[in-house]
């Protein structure tokens, strides 16, 4: 793993984090079908590169534009909005 790859997982985590608020690990974890470990290793950082459904299903449930996770990931794109 690139330490690009770290940093990107790093801050993925920490929005997500972020993101869940005072929401149980658990609760979020559950709806968005996987488990607490799993979660908990993302929100770390630990777990840099996520499978795609794992981040849509976490970005779902905590109402999180992927679009902003996608730029959070990787800012370096630029990430502009079309519509």
């Amino acid at each position: 793993m690139t330490p690009q790859q770290r940093a990107a997982g790093k801050r993925l985590g920490a929005y997500l984090r972020q993101a869940r608020g005072d929401r149980k690990p658990a609760e979020v974890a559950h709806a968005a079908s996987i488990s607490p470990e799993t979660l908990r290793k993302i929100e770390t950082g630990r777990l840099a590169t996520p499978a795609f459904t794992t981040v849509a299903a976490l970005a779902a449930v905590l109402a999180v534009p992927l679009e902003d996770l996608a730029q959070i990931c990787l800012p370096e794109l630029n990430l502009q909005q079309t519509g």
